[in-house]
């Protein structure tokens, strides 16, 4: 089949790096987060627009590094932008990987508790950030499956494993 290109997108806090993580393991994948490249390119992030543009830059370019090697990769990231989604849907093109574009959402209290609940997490989204962020997301505008990630972690699971 190739390589396979799975791309997330939702709000910060409804558990898109725990539904990525599961993707990742179940598919021997390459998992990708934007946090993680955000902290490795600025020191003291501003989240401004050019650097969220340098940061995708980033996630697609080791992205296609790992398709290129016949790999998985699982994009880690918020990917409100239907640019952004479009960019990762090129490069699925450019390299002919299997794409799945995967949305995860989670019930709006729910998410609320987890974000002011994190502990040890490389993400620096609060609650406000969530709050801004609803009001900006761009809803696929393509194919794309959901996961709900609203109830308890083997719920996730099991979401995933029907998917992958």
């Amino acid at each position: 089949m190739g390589p396979r290109l799975v791309v997330l997108c939702g709000l910060p806090g409804v558990g898109k790096s725990t539904v990525a993580a599961a993707v990742a393991d179940r598919l021997g994948a390459k998992r990708i987060r934007s946090d993680a490249v955000r902290r490795e390119l600025f020191e003291d992030p501003t989240y401004s627009r050019a650097e969220k543009d340098r940061v995708y830059g980033a996630i697609l370019e080791r992205a296609r590094s790992v398709l290129r090697d016949g790999r998985a990769a699982v994009l880690d990231a918020t990917y409100e932008r239907r640019a952004d989604r479009d960019d990762a849907v090129a490069l699925a093109d450019e390299v002919a990987a299997h794409l799945t574009v995967v949305r995860v959402v989670c019930d709006d209290e729910v998410a609320r508790r987890r974000i002011r609940d994190r502990e040890d997490d490389p993400s620096e989204a609060d609650v406000a950030v969530y709050e801004n962020a609803r009001e900006r997301f761009e809803p696929p505008g393509r194919d794309h499956v959901t996961v709900d990630n609203s109830g308890d972690l083997a719920t996730t699971h099991r979401q995933v494993e029907v998917l992958f």
